[in-house]
C-alpha cells in the first residue's frame, strides 16, 4: 500500500465540489465491499448540507478544513480543523458553515 496525501486530496475534492450544484464531492480513500472499516473524505461547499440521513454503523467524523455542524434532532454539535465528532446512533445531517473536508471512518457491522 503507498501512502498518499489527505491535503492533496481535500484540495482536489473541495474544487469538485465547488463545481457541482449539490456543493459535495466524496472519495473513498480506505475500505469497499467486503472490508469493515471505509473512509470516505468529503468536502461541503459553505451554506451546503448532506441531509438528514442514517449511519450505516459505528462512525466518526475528522475536520481536516473549515467548520461543519452535526445534527441530530434538536441537538447541534460544531466541529473545526482538528475536532473529531462521534456520530450518534440516530438519524443525523452535516452542514458546512465554512467549505469544509472532513474524513467520515464508519466501521460497519
Amino acid at each position: 500500500m503507498s501512502p498518499f496525501a489527505l491535503s492533496v486530496l481535500a484540495e482536489e475534492q473541495l474544487t469538485l465540489a465547488r463545481a457541482t450544484d449539490s456543493g459535495r464531492s466524496a472519495r473513498t480513500v480506505h475500505g469497499g465491499p467486503g472490508t469493515r472499516l471505509r473512509q470516505t473524505l468529503l468536502a461541503l461547499v459553505a451554506g451546503h448540507a448532506l441531509q438528514e440521513h442514517a449511519s450505516p454503523g459505528e462512525a466518526t467524523l475528522q475536520v481536516l478544513r473549515g467548520r461543519v455542524r452535526l445534527v441530530v434532532q434538536d441537538h447541534s454539535w460544531p466541529g473545526s480543523a482538528g475536532d473529531l465528532l462521534v456520530i450518534p446512533d440516530a438519524r443525523h445531517a452535516l452542514h458546512a458553515d465554512e467549505d469544509a473536508v472532513v474524513l467520515l471512518t464508519v466501521a460497519r457491522g
